[in-house]
């Protein structure tokens, strides 16, 4: 039996290296007003048909290994998905402290948030063009979490023309209330209830999203607190993974991307 069961277990495994090695991820090198930005595109290359393309901005670390991982279990087989840089490709912050570092700039100058993430965009849009990967060039939308939620929100905000846009515990404060009257992206934005550091805002996003010529929507999860949909998120009691949440939450995002793109060939 000793050789039947050898075979088995390397006819699993060998499975399994094939299934790994299908998700593909390419270095992506581009720049915002002269600074070096490096992001990274990723699919699964077993999957031959074009589907949607998604811009995907992480939260304050950046793109790391952490991140890329992330980003391929939401990619799957749905979607293509470009990691933007906001950073530039030579700060890439190791910790909560050099992330707080490397994100006070730009929040502090959302004029250069706004530029650095629709230029991200656009570079997706470019591979999709260059056919780059099996992206499907009408159907492009942006997600983010948490400061990855705030840029896609200012992307919306900057009157892009992406398809639509999912803030997953991102802040919603913004420096002009006044831009969502050049919103044309669908936007979806989802928060934990209990998030001491952007609930707070949520009224006045309301507000400011009403404003709004094209469908939104807020949601708030009751017990839910930051960091909820990123399973990497263990610093409590403010970031924690919630895994129901995070369900009901991907759930939604796949509900409004697919009500997106419907009749989009």
């Amino acid at each position: 039996m000793r050789p039947v069961i050898a075979m088995l277990a390397l006819f699993f495994l060998g499975a399994t290296t094939l299934a790994h090695a299908a998700m593909r991820t390419q270095t992506i090198e581009y720049s915002v007003d002269g600074k070096a930005m490096q992001g990274v595109l990723l699919w699964d290359d077993a999957v031959k048909t074009s589907r949607p393309g998604l811009l995907m901005v992480p939260d304050w670390t950046g793109i790391n290994p952490v991140n890329i991982d992330f980003a391929k279990t939401i990619a799957g087989k749905d979607y293509v998905i470009f990691m933007g840089d906001m950073y530039g490709k030579d700060l890439r912050p190791k910790d909560s402290k050099e992330a707080q570092a490397a994100v006070k700039p730009l929040l502090s100058d959302r004029p250069m948030l706004r530029k650095r993430v629709a230029v991200a965009f656009a570079e997706l849009k470019a591979l999709a063009a260059k056919h780059a990967a099996p992206i499907d060039a009408s159907k492009l939308a942006a997600i983010g979490f948490c400061f990855g939620g705030t840029s896609v929100l200012d992307l919306a905000r900057s009157g892009s023309d992406v398809a639509a846009v999912v803030s997953f515990h991102g802040g919603l404060a913004t420096d002009d209330p006044a831009l969502a009257k050049n919103i044309k992206a669908r936007v979806l934005a989802m928060n934990g209830a209990d998030d001491r550091g952007t609930m707070p805002d949520a009224p006045a996003f309301m507000k400011e999203m009403q404003q709004s010529p094209a469908p939104w929507q807020f949601v708030a999860f009751g017990g839910a607190v930051h960091c909820f949909a990123e399973p990497q998120a263990h610093s409590p009691p403010g970031c924690v993974y919630d895994p129901p949440v995070a369900k009901r939450a991907f759930a939604l995002m796949h509900a409004w991307l697919d009500e997106t793109f419907a009749g989009r060939a």
